[in-house]
């Protein structure tokens, strides 16, 4: 374990915080993997379009049914969580539900579960991107 507090003392914006730097290594490291010559720049801009919250909204949807009861409620806690941030690319459910989904993945990470975080992020990955 990483930490000495369970992951679930930790507030939802704790858990949110930390599952942010999760998933985006998470995909900085599966970009990487997929376009290895790519400038950085480039490759920068492939990895936001899979940690927006556009993105991880899409990915939540994907995810829902994958998940146990205690993992949904953790996502709701993320998602019901009052932050003060305003989000500037998406609208506020959207985001909501972006902080839900890094909620989840920080759970996660913090439990030790590696194996349920890896098959649930490469769930999110293949799903985070849409037409529009």
């Amino acid at each position: 374990m990483l930490t000495t507090k369970k992951p679930s003392q930790f507030s939802p914006l704790a858990l949110a915080y930390i599952g942010d730097g999760v998933y985006e290594l998470f995909v900085r490291t599966r970009i990487i993997e997929e376009h290895e010559n790519l400038p950085a720049n480039k490759l920068h801009k492939k990895t936001v379009q899979y940690v927006k919250a556009h993105a991880q909204s899409n990915s939540i949807d994907a995810m829902l049914e994958h998940m146990t009861d205690d993992e949904t409620a953790v996502y709701k806690r993320g998602r019901n969580a009052k932050s003060n941030t305003v989000p500037k690319n998406a609208n506020m459910t959207e985001y909501r539900r972006a902080t839900g989904f890094e909620a989840l993945i920080g759970f996660l990470y913090l439990s030790g579960e590696t194996e349920r975080l890896d098959t649930l992020m490469n769930i999110a990955y293949e799903n985070a991107l849409d037409n529009n």
